[in-house]
């Protein structure tokens, strides 16, 4: 309590003490034994665990190919985004279980958990993919049903008589 703090007041000598500087957080690659990136992707009630490795760009969910599982070409067009946005379409194999919600929600879960994995895989990826909203989880969820309600907000019919 002598003359070092009376020496270290106002924001010169807070300045003098030195900072740290870490403006941007560093990623270092994640991968299993098999040298696989795993994530887990979340939409709605849906819930997908997604793995990545190295192949030809073959998709496959649930043990099924994606045109197999996925019918309509925009459910298959919107889990491929990740992967057409950062050029890498055909470099990695997908493979990924996904449960709940409806197809729409599980493309929505793929989508999410496949951008985790290849942020795993290759960290500077995540330029890429960032201002796309591929890493953020839509939390967006159904909202539960009210008593005295028909269903969430909608009130039963009213009658006069």
């Amino acid at each position: 309590m002598t003359d070092v703090t009376a020496e270290a007041t106002g924001f010169d000598a807070l300045k003098s003490l030195g900072t740290v500087e870490n403006d941007t957080p560093v990623y270092e690659q994640k991968l299993d034994a098999q040298g696989r990136a795993y994530s887990t992707g979340k939409r709605k009630n849906a819930i997908a665990r997604v793995w990545i490795k190295p192949g030809t760009g073959k998709i496959t969910v649930n043990g099924k190919d994606q045109e197999v599982y996925f019918a309509r070409p925009v459910l298959r067009m919107m889990i491929a985004q990740p992967l057409t946005v950062s050029d890498r379409a055909t470099q990695y194999d997908v493979i990924c279980t996904v449960e709940g919600s409806g197809l729409s929600g599980q493309a929505g879960a793929i989508r999410h958990g496949l951008s985790h994995a290849l942020t795993h895989f290759e960290p500077e990826l995540r330029k890429v993919l960032k201002p796309h909203g591929f890493l953020t989880r839509d939390s967006r969820v159904v909202e539960r049903k009210k008593y005295g309600r028909a269903k969430a907000r909608r009130s039963f019919q009213f009658s006069k008589r």
